[in-house]
């Protein structure tokens, strides 16, 4: 039987727009969690398909579950999402809670994924921000075809200590993207512990940054994230090499190297500081050692643990 959490209370935003297809599968997760949150504000971003409805099915049963619905816009942007998040952000604000959450519409998990984070933030007082491996359909899954590894928390679903939260004052809108990745990465390089634990895992139902947009164009603006997020030229030579050897092949490797071109050669403004990219670079740097120095040795590299600490 499900149960609100005493020791460890937690909140939890959704930003959704036009999420149909997927929130319900979202929200019957939710509500089988063997620990509650405090409240759930679900943010419906100007939604023109049933997205507000689904969701309002379900306000009168679950009084934690609380629904805000921001004025209709014509674009979707990263920093919208910011925007709606601050909005339910705003209504938890006053509440008692050690840890606040940003899950995406278009997740879903086991009955016990709160339970066990919570447990992870309990465990260790320095633990900032705490998340899961995820798994796509075709087999794809963050813990073995990204090189992100256990230190990054994917932003379909990151819990934030609530103290960590607000020392890195929040999420940055920027309308290309790239908002969980600086949390987390600023979270990292501020002192706090960030991990991704392989243990659990929650499942995506779509494809990685295709909401609206074809294969190539995802990939093609991941380039551009990486240029303006920092990433070292170096470490991109090895990241386009790498996504040619994974669905879809040359395509996806390629739109990602054009991406990385075409904005360095724009000269996009980056949204983060100098401190933040130097300490990005530095990581890869060593991520990209440890790699060389494994494949020189025959060992296998074990992409989500690449830096072992």
């Amino acid at each position: 039987m499900s149960h609100r959490c005493s020791s460890l209370p937690y909140v939890l935003i959704t930003p959704a727009r036009n999420e149909e297809a997927f929130i319900e599968k979202t929200i019957q997760s939710m509500i089988r969690q063997t620990v509650l949150p405090t409240k759930w504000v679900i943010v419906d971003d100007g939604s023109i398909d049933s997205t507000a409805s689904i969701v309002g099915r379900y306000l009168a049963r679950y009084d934690w579950i609380e629904m805000i619905q921001m004025p209709r816009r014509r674009d979707r942007s990263f920093a919208a999402k910011v925007y709606s998040f601050n909005a339910g952000h705003e209504r938890v604000k006053n509440l008692e809670y050690e840890v606040i959450g940003n899950i995406d519409a278009d997740i879903s998990f086991d009955e016990d994924h709160f339970e066990f984070l919570l447990n992870k933030f309990g465990e260790d007082s320095t633990l900032g921000v705490g998340g899961t491996i995820f798994k796509e359909e075709e087999g794809y899954s963050s813990e073995s075809h990204s090189f992100e590894g256990h230190n990054h928390v994917s932003g379909q679903c990151q819990l934030f200590r609530r103290r960590c939260f607000e020392e890195i004052g929040g999420y940055i809108p920027h309308k290309a993207g790239g908002i969980d990745w600086i949390a987390v990465t600023t979270a990292r390089m501020m002192g706090w512990k960030t991990r991704s634990f392989r243990e659990k895992s929650f499942f995506h139902h779509r494809p990685l940054g295709t909401a609206g947009r074809s294969v190539f164009a995802a990939s093609f603006s991941y380039g551009e994230k990486d240029y303006y997020l920092g990433g070292h030229p170096v470490w991109e030579l090895f990241r386009v090499a790498y996504r040619m050897t994974k669905k879809p092949y040359v395509i996806g490797g390629t739109a990602l190297g054009l991406g990385y071109c075409w904005a360095l050669l724009r000269q996009i403004e980056r949204p983060i500081s100098h401190n933040v990219m130097e300490f990005h670079r530095r990581e890869q740097m060593l991520k990209l050692k440890i790699i060389l120095k494994s494949i020189l040795k025959f060992k296998r590299v074990d992409s989500f643990r690449v830096i072992p600490n």
